[in-house]
This record gives structure tokens, sequence and C-alpha cells, in this order.
């Protein structure tokens, strides 16, 4: 992985929330909509980062898990 780079995997709770982990770091963080969810990615890297630098991208990959039924 580009160390310039963060992936947060994004899951949507059952409530509509949602729910961001990093994956390389131990930042996690949450929000009742997207824009605020983006919002609290971003502070959490920030605080994260807080004595060293900051990577250049994060990136947010959206996870949706679906159940179909054979007909």
């Amino acid at each position: 992985m580009n160390r310039e780079e963060l992936i947060f995997e994004i899951t949507q709770e059952n409530d509509g929330g949602y729910v961001a982990e990093c994956l390389t770091e131990n930042i996690f963080t949450e929000g009742d909509s997207w824009e605020e969810l983006r919002k609290n990615v971003r502070e959490a890297v920030t605080a994260f980062y807080f004595d060293r630098k900051m990577p250049s991208i994060i990136r947010l990959h959206f996870v949706r898990d679906e159940s179909l039924t054979a007909a």
C-alpha cells in the first residue's frame, strides 16, 4: 500500500448511519450521514497524525452486504 494513502472500509448501520474503520491504522469514526462521516474521517485522521506527516489521500471504500434468495 502507498504510504501516502489511507483506506477506510465504510459500512452502513441498520439505523442508516455509517461507520468507518481504517484498514492500516487504529482509526475509527462514524456519522449519521455521508457528509458527516466524511467530515468525521478527516477530523479523526488529523487528530491521529497531529504530530507527524499525514497521508495525502484518504480513500473511503463503501462495503455493501446483500443477501438474495433463489427464486
